[in-house]
């Protein structure tokens, strides 16, 4: 299971923001990467390469502030079982809120 906000801004006519099932999810990866590519939402993300994880929780973070100026920040958070995610969630910040928030209205128009 996905569970992103960016989910509307591919799929507008949606109710929620939740994608269920490798191939749905995987459907959701590309087209987001392929429709959203040049609009400043899937850029090339920085990460400071620290994260936590307890075996059964793994969080990293996208932070805004990076050594090349703002970029989209995220936080991601995946419940793990036996190795395999059962679910993923994607918290976005003011940055990526904004920039999302714009690709949902274009997409809603």
């Amino acid at each position: 299971m996905l569970e992103t906000p960016a989910v509307l801004a591919l799929w507008p006519e949606r109710e929620d923001a939740v994608v269920h099932g490798r191939d749905a999810i995987a459907q959701f990866f590309a087209q987001s990467f392929q429709a959203r590519s040049g609009e400043g939402v899937f850029e090339d993300w920085f990460r400071s390469g620290r994260y936590f994880s307890d075996g059964r929780l793994l969080i990293w973070e996208y932070p805004r502030e990076t050594p090349k100026g703002d970029q989209t920040d995220i936080v991601e958070s995946m419940d793990l079982e036996n190795g395999q995610i059962t679910h993923h969630r994607v918290y976005w910040g003011w940055v990526g809120f904004n920039k999302l928030h714009n690709a949902i209205n274009k997409a809603r128009q």
